[in-house]
């Protein structure tokens, strides 16, 4: 029978509720470090011996915090990101929970000698690990079952229904930064 199939009782739930939150948190705190291209929160979401296989059949997992010192020159070169999770499939066993996050990520990027928005949608399959009272990742497989390249369509001068906008930034340059009191 499919783990995942099998449905917890009542009590448990309520027994793995903050645990719950806890792997909630940590996959929200990956998702604000990717887009923010902020190593400390992206590292504060791995385990520093987790390991990483990005999408890449074939290739040997890497160590996870190798792979943040990777990942954030690419994405330095990007216009913008935004990775949104959601649809948590979250099964733990004392101190270790395998959980199943569906992401939806886009991308504006140069490519091709002009920029386009990047679509992706998948699943992160994550080992993650109790340690001492904090839930992070200790092992990440990440599958693609859809995505679309194309022409960037918005004129970013003009901004959103046609107005200025503010956007968001990276590196603490945003007003989410101030908000959330992180200096760039």
């Amino acid at each position: 029978m499919d783990r995942f199939a099998e449905v917890p009782s009542r009590a448990q739930f309520i027994e793995e509720l903050a645990d719950r939150e806890m792997i909630r948190d940590c996959l929200w705190r990956y998702c604000r470090g990717i887009d923010r291209c902020d190593a400390d929160l992206l590292h504060s979401a791995f385990w520093p011996d987790a390991l990483d296989s990005h999408a890449v059949p074939g290739k040997p997992p890497l160590n996870a915090y190798a792979w943040i010192g990777k990942v954030i020159p690419l994405l330095d070169a990007m216009h913008c990101t935004s990775h949104q999770v959601s649809n948590h499939l979250i099964r733990i066993s004392g101190s270790h929970a395998d959980c199943e996050s569906y992401f939806y990520a886009v991308h504006k990027e140069d490519r091709n000698d002009r920029v386009e928005d990047v679509h992706a949608i998948g699943r992160y399959l994550d080992h993650m690990e109790r340690r001492g009272e904090e839930w992070r990742i200790a092992n990440r497989h990440v599958l693609i079952d859809w995505f679309h390249v194309g022409d960037v369509s918005s004129d970013w001068e003009k901004g959103i229904f046609g107005k200025p906008s503010e956007y968001g930034d990276r590196h603490g340059r945003d007003h989410s930064s101030r908000f959330f009191g992180v200096k760039g």
